[in-house]
């Protein structure tokens, strides 16, 4: 059975002012001539056997660095790093592929890099093929091959044999779809027999689909180890704050926020990677039914309404309201905004309450959900904002009840097929 054990672990790179300090540093001894650059600091954590981790962290928050220290391509500066069982890592495209042997050899080569003997490679080969169905071009070189292509062979070999720990760094998203479903089976199946797995990926579904626990890195340390949920809340939190707003004026919590009692109107708090600014406060957060009574109870595939009111305190020339549907285990069903509606609210001034009200056809499974709303400032792109004024996770919940009137379906999603029969 496989386990990360990571003690004090630290990485940090020399930084030297030119090239001839560099040269110094190297032929004079005494006094350094150089800086460190910590990419990683303080990092402490254990995966037990069987378990299946996420990584995730925004670009530069040291997660690449990370998983090379944990599979030994770079050394630590600080702590240590244990391993327990044998490990397969798909890192980076190829796993060192050489571009001038064919995929075949290849694949002789990084099944002997795996501690694979040369009889055991040819004897999996056939499967090796199979999974990878890349076709005749397993007999041309790598130098030929597309990013796909490459990844396919690479998911293949690494996984030929189930290894203790599995680790995987966002190598999949290159692959198409029909590929990603066959490399997840292949991982599920791994877990299920007790592979541990540490996943790093931007995928918010593959994380909730994959993962009991996730770790989100911040700034090279540790943030936050815990319920995938939970991490992709601070990620996404991160990355909504981080769009021109001075660190004062912004707070992601990591507790629930406290109520605050407003004239007549409740302030709603949200939970871990709510984000609330000085701009305005979230009111009120109602759903109504088709007769437009509020409901924590509705019916499937009837009409409904979503009614999402905020206090602003400071002037707002493009606000924008928006909202997110998820299901128990955190997966986004649905989002939007007023922006990517293409419809704006006009300038508000300070001490308004800009309310929104937004028509649903209910087409849920019956199951519970939860509510994540927003409010931004200044739309652009494809539905991005210049500031993030206000944005709580999960404020409201509600119960989706079957509809006796409506078919019997199964999945996510009414589809609200209509049929017609033809024979001949």
């Amino acid at each position: 059975m496989g386990a990360i054990i990571a003690q004090g672990l630290g990485k940090a790179y020399k930084q030297y002012r030119s090239r001839w300090a560099r040269v110094a540093d190297w032929m004079l001894p005494g006094r350094p001539r150089h800086a460190l650059k910590w990419v990683l600091q303080e990092i402490d954590f254990t995966i037990r056997p069987g378990e299946s981790v996420g990584l995730i962290g925004v670009n530069g928050a040291g997660k690449s660095t990370l998983l090379k220290l944990i599979t030994g391509t770079t050394q630590p500066t600080v702590g240590a790093v244990t391993l327990h069982g044998r490990v397969a890592a798909l890192l980076e495209l190829g796993m060192g592929f050489h571009p001038d042997f064919t995929g075949r050899q290849n694949a002789v080569l990084a099944g002997q890099l795996l501690g694979l003997g040369v009889d055991e490679i040819e004897a999996r080969m056939p499967e090796i093929l199979e999974f990878a169905d890349i076709g005749d071009y397993i007999d041309q070189p790598v130098r030929v091959y597309s990013s796909g292509m490459q990844v396919r062979l690479a998911f293949s070999v690494a996984t030929c044999v189930r290894p203790d720990i599995l680790i995987v760094d966002e190598a999949l998203a290159v692959g198409d779809v029909f590929f990603q479903q066959k490399c997840y089976s292949r991982i599920e199946r791994f877990i299920q027999a007790g592979t541990t797995l540490l996943f790093v990926s931007h995928s918010a579904g593959t994380i909730l689909n994959i993962c009991d626990r996730c770790i989100f890195l911040r700034g090279g340390r540790v943030a936050f180890d815990g319920a995938p949920a939970d991490a992709l809340d601070l990620y996404q939190a991160e990355l909504l704050g981080r769009a021109d707003q001075a660190p004062d004026a912004i707070q992601i919590h990591t507790a629930p926020a406290q109520p605050v009692a407003r004239e007549h109107m409740h302030a709603l708090a949200g939970k871990t990677g709510s984000i609330t600014t000085p701009a305005a406060d979230c009111v009120g957060v109602r759903l109504l039914d088709r007769h437009g009574h509020e409901r924590a109870t509705l019916v499937a595939d009837e009409p409904a309404a979503l009614q999402i009111d905020y206090l602003l305190h400071e002037g707002v020339l493009d606000p924008h309201v928006g909202f997110k549907i998820r299901n128990r285990f955190g997966a986004t069903l649905f989002e939007t905004n007023s922006y990517c509606m293409r419809r704006a609210p006009g300038p508000a001034a300070a001490g308004a309450v800009l309310s929104a009200s937004f028509s649903l056809n209910l087409s849920l499974f019956p199951d519970e959900y939860t509510i994540t709303v927003g409010l931004g400032a200044g739309g652009h792109g494809e539905g991005s904002f210049e500031k993030v004024l206000n944005y709580l996770h999960e404020v409201h919940s509600f119960v989706v009840a079957p509809n006796p009137a409506s078919i019997t379906w199964g999945g996510l999603v009414n589809l609200h097929p209509q049929l017609q029969f033809s024979v001949r």
